[in-house]
């Protein structure tokens, strides 16, 4: 793998357009075996962030919070491959740059397979960033409240408050027992459908925050009374996910404490698990819930237990959570069930002629929208000349003389009085025909970041990466070219990763 990372470092130099700079940040592989051998927290660069977000595009948005000013959650690639989710906080948070990055800095210390672990953040003027390791497979909330296809069965319930007591657990033993907001959007789902607790959550309050964002009906009574939270408020909330993992739904704590009272246990049983488990099973989970929600906290119990009374009930242990949840392993979708347009297509089969008839067909129609500011005087000094360079660039491209298109091309955008997707498309299966799949992966991802949203430039870098002799990544791409594609044709709602 490591080899893999030189690579795309070494594809990322070369033409640029005027005012657009791509460097590849610097990553340290991760080994095969030992997920959590993972890179040391590090401190990103604002642009190198903005890249990696194809410019912080509304296509990457995967959580949003807040009414006024929110705190928004993007996903992101750095240098094509690695996956990472970046939150960026309104302008008013944190105003004080020592104070996060200090709290930043302690929190990447933690790396645990029970988190979704930070791998490191951004203050440069007003800007703070934190970055983390994305979750593809949803929250805990779409799964047991949204769930589309079938409901998240018993055994996979059962690990997931346990995975979940384990993550705490872990925390508590680094000096990090505080946990911020704990509640089903803050439980995370990976490759292999894993459930991970988001690392956001550990970070102290900031300024514009509020330790608590739910509705009052699930706040800790404690912190009702002093706004502070304390690790038996964490407990409390805790104790809110274990109702909501038993009942299917987000019921408040204290009706459902009268309905434990009452002995009224199938008011809060999810009616879906109907023959999953046993009344004493069912019976232990209302226990340890109703105790995590005792109004006293000397009363709840501490993490150590919740991980001694969950271990016994776990059922079907040696099943990868992947089969418990009936998703595909890796959480990606095997290339074959992708919706592919002919140019995925041709990109998956690495057809490169049929990849220059299709990118010969479609034009320039993609290159609508993008933003190119001239004065006059560009216009009339250089315009013409930047025209020329394109329109011989073109003709080189349909007469399939693949190095002086490379070279007209590069004319255009050196100029940089214009900037077009489709060139870099264009130069980019230019330089994969004439067998320099480096470059051709940096112009792909340049296409992607002067046009976020255009599946082309997804399927151009699978190419490219598929030339490099990197598999994984270049399926990666298709899926995210082929997701573009789908949203094109329909919407698709947007899970909290928060």
């Amino acid at each position: 793998m490591g080899s893999r990372f030189s690579k795309l470092v070494a594809c990322c130099r070369g033409s640029q357009p005027k005012g657009m700079v791509l460097e590849a940040p610097e990553i340290v592989s991760e080994e095969k075996g030992d997920a959590y051998d993972l890179p040391p927290f590090q401190e990103f660069s604002f642009e190198q962030l903005r890249l990696a977000t194809s410019g912080f595009a509304g296509e990457n948005i995967v959580s949003e919070h807040g009414e006024k000013a929110p705190n928004v959650v993007y996903k992101g690639k750095l240098d094509a491959q690695r996956r990472i989710a970046v939150k960026r906080f309104n302008r008013s948070a944190w105003p004080d740059p020592r104070q996060f990055l200090e709290e930043a800095k302690a929190v990447g210390q933690l790396r645990s397979k029970r988190l979704a672990n930070l791998l490191g953040c951004c203050c440069e003027g007003e800007e703070r960033l934190l970055v983390a390791e994305y979750m593809p497979n949803e929250t805990l909330a779409k799964h047991l409240f949204h769930w589309e296809s079938q409901p998240m069965k018993w055994p996979m319930r059962l690990r997931v408050v346990l995975y979940l007591s384990e993550a705490l657990e872990y925390c508590t033993s680094k000096d990090r027992a505080l946990y911020h907001d704990l509640n089903a959007y803050r439980v995370l789902f990976d490759d292999d459908c894993n459930p991970r607790l988001s690392c956001f959550g550990l970070m102290k309050n900031s300024r514009d925050g509020k330790s608590y964002s739910t509705n009052l009906a699930f706040t800790p009574p404690e912190y009702l009374r002093t706004g502070r939270v304390t690790p038996e408020s964490v407990i409390y909330s805790f104790g809110t996910l274990l109702l909501d993992v038993l009942s299917g739904k987000h019921i408040p704590p204290s009706h459902a404490l009268d309905l434990i009272r009452d002995r009224n246990f199938h008011m809060l049983t999810d009616s879906c698990l109907e023959g999953q488990f046993s009344n004493e099973d069912g019976t232990e989970l209302v226990r340890l819930a109703s105790r995590c929600l005792q109004y006293e906290q000397r009363e709840r119990p501490n993490v150590k237990s919740l991980v001694l009374a969950l271990t016994p009930l776990q059922k079907e242990v040696e099943a990868p959570s992947y089969v418990l949840m009936d998703m595909p392993r890796g959480g990606v979708s095997p290339v074959e069930s992708l919706s592919l347009s002919p140019l995925g297509e041709a990109c998956l089969r690495m057809d490169l002629t049929a990849i220059h008839e299709n990118l010969e067909k479609v034009g320039y129609k993609d290159d609508e929208g993008t933003t190119n500011e001239l004065s006059f005087q560009m216009w009339t000094n250089q315009m013409q000349e930047t025209l020329n360079s394109k329109k011989k660039g073109d003709f080189s491209f349909r007469q399939k003389d693949f190095d002086n298109a490379i070279d007209c091309y590069t004319q255009f955008i050196v100029v940089g009085t214009m900037v077009s997707p489709t060139v870099f498309a264009r130069r980019s299966l230019s330089y994969l025909i004439t067998e320099k799949p480096q470059e051709a992966l940096s112009d792909a991802m340049q296409a992607l970041v002067v046009s976020p949203a255009w599946p082309t430039a997804f399927y151009l870098q699978a190419a490219a990466l598929f030339a490099l002799g990197m598999e994984n990544e270049a399926q990666e791409a298709l899926k995210d070219g082929s997701s573009l594609e789908t949203k094109k044709n329909g919407t698709s709602g947007r899970s909290k990763q928060n």
